[in-house]
């Protein structure tokens, strides 16, 4: 948190900005030796209006609207930058993938190569982890998810690859108890027994739940149903002072920006971000240049593969 957000109000403020735009009061001429005292000059001089001290909660709800600004601030800046390397991101692919899965693709050749006339297996095992960092081998589960169960194909796969209708879900029966406690709770809660309408909202949302957990068959969900129509509505909390609530403002301020500076961090300290910031002002300049060296490194593989199969 800033110096501001703990409580530090910045030095200029609206007071005194107001204060220049009030007329200027009128001076008092200063009574002479010879003019009588006034009676009253006392009273008078306890009853003028003084500057009254600024509040506790003035001065704290000009640090959160300090700590406000501040973190909108900082919020653009960190979007900002977001957007850039998501961009920057997306060129380096577009531009730049190719030349890299080149470079992959002509180093497993030349691990290949090497394999074959060695034939020594630590050849022969980087040739192959050579490729398969040009193709990666998916996993069954990755290229069958949700198709396999444990006899094999799952029903709906298999309906869907011979263009049959997927069957529709078994239907849930639910039991005894299910059905007690459902009953039991549609008595209870129905929206039908509301006095008004904040009450009917409120138990149309929780007969939904009810519907759901015994569409189900849930026991356990309904029971958790039971116990919590049971316990009543939530009480709304109590107000909060002035104070606690600039307090309040304040933490959630904090929190949210140390999450900023998270994000923000992790952005800087990725490839893609510290690639940007070596270049921020020119950044398809950069590009261009790591495509230059990309293409030299690339000449060089296809040279030294050439030499391999000769």
């Amino acid at each position: 948190m800033t110096h501001e957000a703990a409580g530090v109000p910045p030095t200029r403020n609206d007071d005194d900005r107001q204060d220049n735009d009030r007329p200027a009061e009128p001076q008092a001429v200063p009574e002479t030796q010879d003019a009588p005292a006034s009676p009253a000059g006392d009273a008078g001089e306890a009853g003028a209006p003084q500057d009254a001290a600024p509040r506790p909660e003035a001065r704290l709800a000009k640090a959160v609207q300090v700590a406000e600004q501040a973190l909108i601030e900082f919020e653009i800046a960190v979007e900002t930058f977001r957007v850039e390397v998501e961009n920057f991101s997306r060129l380096h692919h577009q531009k730049l993938g190719p030349m890299y899965a080149r470079l992959d693709e002509l180093d497993a050749q030349i691990a290949e190569a090497r394999a074959a006339r060695t034939g020594d297996p630590e050849d022969l095992r980087k040739a192959k982890e050579a490729r398969d960092i040009v193709m990666p081998m998916p996993g069954v589960d990755e290229l069958f998810h949700d198709w396999m169960d444990s006899d094999g194909l799952s029903p709906e796969a298999s309906a869907m690859l011979t263009e049959q209708p997927v069957r529709p879900p078994k239907r849930v029966r639910p039991s005894e108890e299910a059905r007690k406690l459902y009953r039991e709770l549609a008595r209870k809660a129905h929206p039908d027994l509301a006095q008004d309408e904040p009450e009917r909202e409120r138990r149309d949302e929780f007969i939904t739940r009810v519907n759901a957990a015994y569409g189900r068959g849930d026991i356990e969900l309904l029971k958790e149903l039971a116990a919590e129509w049971a316990a009543g509505p939530v009480q709304p909390l109590s107000p909060l002072s002035e104070s606690e609530e600039l307090y309040a403002r304040l933490e959630w301020l904090s929190r949210r920006k140390e999450l900023l500076t998270v994000l923000a961090n992790e952005l800087e300290e990725s490839a893609i971000g510290s690639m940007l910031r070596m270049a921020p002002d020119d950044p398809d300049q950069l590009l261009a240049d790591i495509g230059d060296q990309l293409l030299g490194e690339v000449a060089k593989r296809e040279a030294e593969l050439a030499e391999m199969v000769q």
